[in-house]
C-alpha cells in the first residue's frame, strides 16, 4: 500500500541522474490516460522522476484508479485514509481531493514523496535511495546510518525497486544481451508444433500445451528467471530496446491499443530475421511467426533483477 511504511517506490538510479527532465517514460509504459500526469508530477523534486513515479503506481494498483486492498488502501496510489486525510491534495483544482481521482491521487503520490525526501535531503548518498531507505526503514535510521542503513530488508527493498524503474523508463543507451536469452530460445524450439491450449503452462495435465503468456514463461524459468503469468506484466521484466536493436530472446509484444502496456494481448520470444517464436491462438501450434505487423507494441529484455521485481499480482 503507498504512504506506508513497506510502500514500493523505485529510485531513481537512471544515466543523467534522478529527477528533473533526465528521464522519458517507455512507449506505452504507462497508460494514456495517465501518462501526462506521470510525467509532469514525476518531475517534481530531484529525488524522483517520471519512471519511478510510474513503477510506484504499477507496484501499487497497476493503475487501476479502483483499487481497493484488504487493509482499505484505496485508488491508484493506493492511499490509506488516514494517510490521504493529511497528504492528499487537490491536483486539478476542482476544489475536491478525491483519493479516486488519479488527476488528485498522482498528484499527491509525488507530493508526498518529495516531502519524504526532504527529511533525508542532508544524508550523503543517492538521494533518492535514501528516500525509499527512508520509507522502509523511517527517516531516523536513514539519518543515523548516514545513507541506506545495513538492514537486509531496507537493502533488498531499495533493490528491488531500483530494478523495477528500468522498465518505465526509455532507454539512454543500447540495453545490454540477457544472458538467459539462448537458453529460452531453445526451450521454445523444442516446443515447436505443440498445439495451443488457452491458459496452457504446459503441464502434464495439459498435454504440455501453452498460450502465447504461458509458454514465454516456461522459456524463462528453464533458464531460471520468474516471470508473471500474463504478458502485460511480463512487458514490465526489464528495459524496452527498440525495434531497431531487437537481440535474439528478447520478448515482443502486440496490442491492439499502442498507447497501454496494461491493454497488450499477446506476447513471443524473438529469434532474429524479424521473426518470434509464440503460441499464437486456439487451432494453431507454436510456429515461427512474423514480428512486423500493425499490432507490435514492443520489446522487453528481461532481465532477472527486474523479473524479481514484479509484484506478484497487481
Amino acid at each position: 500500500m503507498l504512504l506506508v511504511v513497506g510502500v514500493y517506490l523505485v529510485a531513481g538510479n537512471l544515466a543523467g541522474g534522478a529527477g528533473g527532465g533526465s528521464v522519458s517514460l517507455a512507449k506505452g509504459a504507462v497508460p494514456a490516460a495517465y501518462s501526462s500526469l506521470v510525467q509532469k508530477w514525476g518531475n517534481l523534486c530531484s529525488a524522483l522522476n517520471p519512471a519511478l513515479l510510474a513503477a510506484q503506481l504499477y507496484q501499487e494498483s497497476g493503475f487501476n484508479p479502483n483499487a481497493k486492498s484488504p487493509a482499505k488502501a484505496e485508488g491508484i496510489a493506493q492511499f490509506i485514509p488516514g494517510t490521504w486525510a493529511t497528504h492528499g491534495i487537490d491536483g486539478n483544482g476542482d476544489g475536491v481531493r478525491n483519493v479516486w481521482d488519479p488527476s488528485d491521487a498522482i498528484p499527491s503520490a509525488a507530493t508526498y514523496d518529495c516531502q519524504l525526501a526532504s527529511y533525508v535531503k542532508d544524508v550523503p548518498g543517492n538521494q533518492s535511495e535514501n528516500m525509499l531507505a527512508s520509507y522502509n526503514a523511517g527517516a531516523y535510521a536513514v539519518i543515523k546510518y548516514q545513507g541506506v542503513p545495513p538492514y537486509a530488508e531496507t537493502k533488498n527493498y531499495v533493490k528491488t525497486i531500483t530494478s523495477l524503474e528500468q522498465s518505465f523508463a526509455a532507454p539512454v543507451s543500447r540495453v545490454d544481451p540477457s544472458q538467459q536469452a539462448a537458453t529460452a530460445i531453445n526451450y521454445a524450439q523444442k516446443k515447436l508444433g505443440t498445439p495451443y491450449l488457452w491458459g496452457g503452462n504446459g503441464t502434464a495435465d495439459q498435454g504440455g500445451r501453452f498460450d502465447c503468456s504461458g509458454l514465454t514463461k516456461a522459456a524463462f524459468e528453464s533458464a531460471g528467471i520468474t516471470l508473471p503469468r500474463v504478458a502485460n506484466d511480463q512487458y514490465n521484466a526489464g528495459p524496452h530496446p527498440q525495434r531497431a536493436e531487437l537481440l535474439p530472446g528478447d520478448l515482443v509484444f502486440f496490442s491492439d491499443d499502442l498507447t497501454n502496456s496494461r491493454a497488450i494481448r499477446h506476447v513471443g520470444i524473438y529469434v532474429g530475421g524479424g521473426y518470434m517464436i509464440d503460441a499464437p491462438r486456439t487451432g494453431a501450434v507454436i510456429r515461427f511467426d512474423p514480428i512486423d505487423t500493425p499490432d507490435y507494441f514492443g520489446a522487453t529484455r528481461v532481465t532477472e533483477d527486474g523479473a524479481k521485481a514484479l509484484p506478484t499480482a497487481v
